[in-house]
C-alpha cells in the first residue's frame, strides 16, 4: 500500500516579534541574527493561545485540504515538547476539540524531529491497514520555554502550527524511504533545563547537524535507488540556515528548491517541517509527481528523514 499525505495545513500567531524589536529586549542586532541564522521575524502566540489551539487551527486547515471529517479519523499524533499540561496530551484534547470521536491519540515527544517520527508512525499504521487516516501535527508554543534574557536561544524561537493528514495515495506516490535515529549521548546539549528554559550548545548541536541532516537526506534517496540529481525540492528543518545550506549543496539542489520560511517564523521546533510542507504545497513550489526529502534533527539527539513521491 502506498501512503502519502492527503491534505496539509498549518497556523502561526498573528503576533510578529522581528529582530529589530529583539533590540530593545536584549544586546543583539538585526545583521548578527541574519547572517548566522537567517531569519527575520518569528510568531509569539498571546497567553490566552494554547498549544493545542494551535494544534487545532492547523488541524482543520488540513482536514479541510484533503476533504476529511473529524470522525473519519482513525488516530491522532502530535509532536511537542511544549503541551498544555503534563497530562493529558495535547492529542487528546485535539480529539474533543475536533470531534474525532473513534480516533485514538497521543503525543510523540522527539523535540525538532517530532513531526518526522509522528510522519513515519502514521505511516506504519496506515500500511499495515490497522488504520486508514491519520492526523499528524507538529505543533510549539516555544515562547514560554524561552529566557528571553538569553540573547543565544531567545533570537531563534517561535511559534505555530503544521499539519497533515496521511492515508492511501495511487501506486508510485507517498513516502518511499525513511531514516530515523538517535543519540541519547547528545542530550546533554539541547535541553529544558530545571529552571524551565531551553539551553543549548549552539556548537555542539551544529556540528550534529551539519553532519546528520545532509547524511540522512542523502540515505533516503539512496534506498530507493535514486540519486541526489532526481530530488526536485528539499524541505529541511528550519533551525539555522547555514545547516540547511549544508543540507541543500550535499544533494546540490538550487537555493530556489528549498523551503527557507525560517526567515518568517524562526525555529518552530516539531512545526517547523509540517508549516514548511504546507506553504510549499499551497504556493505551488511543490507539484504533484515532484520527489521530496524531507529532513528534521532535534534534541535527545533525534534526527528522521523521509523521501516522498508528492501527490495523491
Amino acid at each position: 500500500m502506498a501512503v502519502g499525505f492527503i491534505g496539509t495545513g498549518h497556523y502561526v500567531p498573528p503576533k510578529i516579534l522581528t529582530n529589530h524589536d529583539l533590540e530593545k529586549m536584549v544586546d543583539t542586532n538585526d545583521e548578527w541574527i541574519r547572517t548566522r541564522t537567517g531569519i527575520e521575524e518569528r510568531r509569539i502566540a498571546d497567553d490566552n493561545i494554547n498549544t493545542s489551539d494551535m494544534a487545532y487551527y492547523a488541524a482543520l486547515a488540513a482536514l479541510e485540504d484533503a476533504d476529511v471529517k473529524p470522525e473519519e479519523l482513525d488516530l491522532i499524533l502530535v509532536a511537542t515538547v511544549t503541551p498544555d499540561t503534563p497530562f493529558p496530551s495535547v492529542a487528546c484534547m485535539l480529539q474533543e476539540k475536533l470531534g474525532a470521536t473513534k480516533a485514538a491519540a497521543m503525543d510523540v515527544s522527539a523535540a525538532c524531529a517530532g513531526y518526522m517520527y509522528g510522519v513515519i508512525t502514521a505511516k506504519q499504521f496506515i500500511e499495515t491497514k490497522a488504520y486508514e487516516k491519520v492526523l499528524v501535527i507538529g505543533v510549539e508554543k516555544l515562547s514560554k520555554i524561552v529566557d528571553w534574557n538569553d540573547r543565544s536561544t531567545c533570537v531563534l524561537f517561535g511559534d505555530g502550527a503544521g499539519a497533515a493528514v496521511l492515508g492511501e495515495v495511487s501506486e508510485g506516490r507517498g513516502i518511499l524511504s525513511f531514516e530515523l535515529g538517535s543519540d541519547g549521548t547528545g542530550g546533554k546539549y539541547l535541553y529544558q533545563n530545571p529552571n524551565e528554559y531551553i539551553f543549548m550548545n549552539g556548537r555542539e548541536v551544529f556540528k550534529f547537524a551539519v553532519r546528520k541532516m545532509p547524511e540522512a537526506s542523502v540515505n533516503v534517496i539512496e534506498k530507493i535507488g535514486l540519486n541526489k540529481e532526481d530530488v526536485d525540492y528539499l524541505i529541511p528543518h528550519q533551525a539555522n540556515i547555514r545547516i540547511m545550506e549544508a543540507a541543500r549543496e550535499r544533494l546540490g539542489i538550487p537555493e530556489e528548491r528549498m523551503n527557507t520560511s525560517i526567515r518568517k517564523y524562526g525555529n518552530t521546533s516539531a512545526a517547523s517541517i509540517g508549516i514548511a510542507l504546507s506553504e510549499s504545497a499551497k504556493d505551488g513550489s511543490i507539484k504533484d509527481d515532484d520527489l521530496i526529502v524531507m529532513v528534521g534533527f532535534g534534541g535527545g539527539l533525534t534526527w528522521g528523514a523521509v523521501a516522498v513521491r508528492w501527490g495523491k
